[in-house]
């Protein structure tokens, strides 16, 4: 394994910074998914859920943690947005949070186990599991891409890469599955052929990590900072 990058919490900022833009770009796209399964209303929620993330970390100390600015993020969404989305999100986030700790930085592998700790949380509140055609059919690929890279290659870059093809490929493939879990399982069959939204929002987060990973951060590149 190649020396260990560092995540910071300028990583975790620029993280959600991205996400609040392309989830604001991808807001009516993500809501005419909705549409075709539910009440339509997803890419409003995400939307709304972290341009309030980016308020909040706007009037946040910059001396904060990785694992404070998570923690953060998980409450204001779970403030803000109702419904699943705003519960799923903003206890993944937390758990995310809480298992970063209070240190300054942190490696790649508790990264890693950050996001194994987000799958744990969306599912055991969801009560749902790969293939139901949720958000976990992004996520789960999309943690277990970033475990497998880093390992592989000690690369946060390389991780982040493969965790956002991982999320993608897997938010595409949801079209092919019956919906089990929330109001698009009522559609049965007839929700073959749609994408899921959540599952697709999530895809957005792991571009959004991918592309925080790739930026050096205060001038430093996060891969081969000491």
């Amino acid at each position: 394994m190649v020396a260990d990058g560092m995540v910071t919490a300028s990583t975790i900022g620029l993280w959600l910074s991205h996400a609040q833009d392309e989830l604001t770009a991808e807001a009516d796209h993500l809501s005419a998914l909705d549409a075709a399964l539910g009440d339509g209303d997803h890419g409003t929620n995400m939307r709304r859920g972290f341009r309030a993330v980016g308020a909040a970390l706007a009037g946040h100390p910059r001396a904060s943690s990785p694992g404070e600015l998570l923690m953060l993020a998980g409450k204001t969404i779970l403030a803000t947005v109702g419904g699943a989305s705003g519960a799923l999100w903003g206890l993944a986030l937390r758990r995310a949070g809480r298992v970063l700790g209070d240190g300054s930085e942190v490696e790649g592998l508790a990264l890693a186990n950050a996001l194994d700790a987000m799958v744990d949380a969306v599912m055991e509140l969801g009560q749902a599991s790969a293939g139901d055609k949720t958000m976990l059919d992004a996520l789960i690929p999309a943690a277990s891409a970033f475990r497998e890279a880093f390992e592989a290659t000690g690369s946060l870059e390389v991780a982040g890469a493969a965790a956002a093809r991982a999320a993608r490929a897997g938010a595409d493939a949801t079209a092919h599955m019956e919906a089990r879990k929330g109001r698009a399982s009522f559609m049965g069959a007839r929700s073959l052929g749609h994408q899921d939204p959540s599952a697709n929002s999530t895809a957005i987060v792991f571009a959004s990590l991918a592309r925080a990973l790739a930026t050096p951060v205060n001038g430093i590149d996060v891969d081969h900072a000491t």
